[in-house]
């Protein structure tokens, strides 16, 4: 029998990879009316992600000595891997025209990025978990909330490369199971490598702070066309935050 911190872990990874799922339900709501939609969870996942660094990432490993140098190297170097990322799914964008004959190679490009990405989710997670209980729903509520417009945007990618509906839909599944592969090494190497979940969980708010600030509050500007709509993505933000502090209580 599994011991119960895996149990956790498991079961909050496989609950963000069936999140891949959504893609299909997102195609019977008009593209204006997701749009609208998707915008307020982006900013509730930006709050969601700087407040799960910043009030339970950074402050739980930083407890044994305080928030060392090392800790701030952990930090940036996952800024920068995520940065690294990013500009590598950039890089493998295809050019060609749009054609029914075949599969674009951006596709097929796109799902071994996604992968890659689910995987370091399936660590983060983890490794959030290997630090308290708490931390890794905290955490996984964050992932949760990112991964949403994130899914329906890489199924939507599939579709517009040339998969069917139903080949994208298990692609981006299969995909997002790359998520439990990454939880599971990071729990197995976890039990044998001394601090690995501060290392990672340090890592992992570098993400997230690169995540919510470079990728998720650059697309709410883009669409803060009134004052309205820029109160609402606010309130949304806020929210996220206060989410993850009220998460604080279970401690």
């Amino acid at each position: 029998m599994l011991p119960a911190l895996w149990l956790y872990a498991l079961e909050s990874v496989f609950l963000v990879s069936l999140i891949s799922l959504i893609g299909i339900a997102a195609l019977s709501i008009k593209s204006k009316r997701l749009q609208k939609f998707l915008i307020y969870v982006i900013s509730f996942s930006a709050g969601a992600l700087l407040g799960d660094a910043f009030i339970h990432l950074i402050p739980e490993i930083s407890k044994p000595a305080g928030l060392t140098i090392q800790i701030s190297v952990y930090i940036l170097a996952g800024i920068i891997l995520f940065f690294i990322l990013e500009k590598i799914l950039h890089w493998q964008h295809c050019h060609e025209p749009e054609t029914k004959s075949h599969i674009h190679p951006f596709a097929y490009i796109n799902l071994v990025g996604d992968a890659f990405h689910n995987f370091l989710d399936g660590i983060i997670i983890a490794a959030s978990y290997l630090i308290s209980v708490p931390v890794g729903l905290a955490t996984t509520i964050a992932v949760v909330f990112h991964e949403i417009p994130q899914e329906i945007g890489d199924f939507s990618i599939l579709i517009h490369g040339g998969f069917s509906k139903s080949k994208a839909l298990a692609l981006n599944f299969l995909s997002a199971l790359a998520a439990i592969l990454g939880a599971i090494l990071t729990l197995w190497l976890g039990s044998t490598i001394t601090n690995l979940e501060i290392i990672l969980t340090a890592i992992a708010a570098g993400g997230f702070i690169y995540i919510a600030s470079s990728d998720l509050i650059p697309e709410l500007h883009k669409h803060s066309t009134k004052l309205s709509l820029s109160l609402l993505q606010l309130i949304a933000f806020i929210l996220g935050i206060l989410v993850m502090a009220a998460l604080l209580l279970l401690e």
